[in-house]
């Protein structure tokens, strides 16, 4: 079983089904990252210069013939030159540009029929205006996550591959902050389903997570009745 699976009891996340105010039981402080604002741009374009490097296998045979290129998993894009010039007449507003640098990785077939790949980076120039918190103790950051898809391209000698591809750039205005939220308490998590195996004495009589509930002490009682 599992959240989702044969559970039908209501402590688990899923859609609310009446009055949403019905079990909320606390207050409770979490650290995470708000999101103050956020835009997406989407477009495809020609002509984009790949400057290829890094090949695998080793000295392909060529020439080349372009299959696709994407995003290196697991790679982020990097902002660098980043700009702020806060609105005159909307101060929490600003006009950001900046550069987003981004490792793509090409696929292609050598003359030899031998499917390989190859590194390369482009760069994004951004400008934009978003709202843009006033400075406070907890520095903002201006982020962006990147989409490169493209399956058509030719090659050129010396490792170069012109391509045309659909760019997607999310760009986002946020901040580490720690915020006060209603919360239905702890979920009830439902017993996994598997294999036979040794039970753990000990650990398995722990509550699941920990718990601030109990009698408040009389010394901490007779204090706050002083003050």
């Amino acid at each position: 079983m599992s959240f989702y699976i044969n559970n039908t009891n209501g402590n688990r996340p899923g859609p609310i089904s009446g009055n949403p105010t019905n079990g909320i039981c606390e207050k409770i402080l979490i650290q995470t990252r708000k999101i103050f604002d956020a835009c997406v741009s989407t477009a495809t374009e020609t002509g984009i210069v790949l400057q290829a490097t890094n090949f695998t296998p080793a000295d392909p045979t060529l020439p080349l013939t372009y299959l696709s290129a994407e995003v290196t998993p697991n790679a982020t894009a990097t902002v660098t030159d980043l700009v702020v010039e806060r609105l005159d007449n909307a101060p929490n507003y600003a006009n950001v540009t900046m550069n987003i640098s981004v490792p793509i990785t090409i696929t292609y077939r050598d003359a030899n029929g031998v499917i390989g790949t190859a590194t390369s980076t482009i760069t994004i120039s951004k400008a934009v205006v978003l709202f843009v918190p006033q400075p406070s103790a907890t520095p903002i950051d201006i982020t962006a996550s990147v989409l490169f898809s493209s399956q058509i391209g030719t090659f050129t000698s010396p490792n170069i591959f012109t391509v045309t591809a659909c760019i997607q750039v999310i760009i986002r205005v946020s901040a580490i902050v720690d915020v006060l939220v209603p919360s239905y308490g702890y979920p009830c998590l439902p017993p996994c389903q598997q294999a036979c195996g040794a039970q753990c004495p000990g650990i398995q009589d722990l509550p699941t997570y920990p718990t601030a509930a109990g009698p408040i002490p009389t010394r901490i009682t007779q204090l706050n009745q002083t003050i």
